[in-house]
């Protein structure tokens, strides 16, 4: 009997869990889709702002990092840069020490968006943190270390 409701209680707890990281993905999606969306970056999608964001603020990348970091291919990546060059956000170069290497940097207008993008996820974690104790804190970080490595290595 007891083995009976452990199943039945494992089970339950698999599906609210299930449920909880359906809703939680999309509802993270969402909310960072209208913050993302004001007047300034209405032509920036989500995706983009995770190039500008892997491109970063430190100067210029070569394409094969910033792809290896976004876990997509070069081609892929070129599709992504190839709109935010013409959007004005990404300044591309070939290197001058070998024309076969692409350079991106941020142009002035991608470093305002890779700074609003930060501003977003910095309030999104602080409205998050202040409602939990320093315990739940740590409780959380853990457990969302643990999930993200498995997805990382599924």
């Amino acid at each position: 009997m007891e083995r009976r409701f452990r199943m039945e209680e494992t089970m339950n707890i698999n599906k609210t869990l299930n449920e909880v990281l359906v809703k939680l993905f999309r509802n993270v999606n969402v909310i960072e889709e209208r913050a993302l969306r004001t007047d300034e970056y209405r032509d920036v999608t989500t995706n983009d702002m995770h190039v500008i964001e892997a491109i970063g603020m430190d100067g210029t990348r070569n394409m094969t990092s910033v792809a290896r970091a976004l876990e997509v291919t070069t081609g892929t990546l070129t599709i992504a840069v190839n709109s935010l060059v013409k959007k004005g956000y990404v300044d591309r170069v070939r290197s001058e020490e070998d024309r076969r290497v692409v350079l991106v940097s941020l142009s002035e207008k991608g470093k305002r968006a890779f700074l609003h993008h930060r501003r977003f996820h910095e309030q999104m974690i602080e409205a998050v943190v202040t409602e939990l104790t320093e315990e739940e804190q740590l409780v959380l970080e853990r457990a969302l270390t643990k999930l993200n490595h498995f997805f990382r290595v599924s």
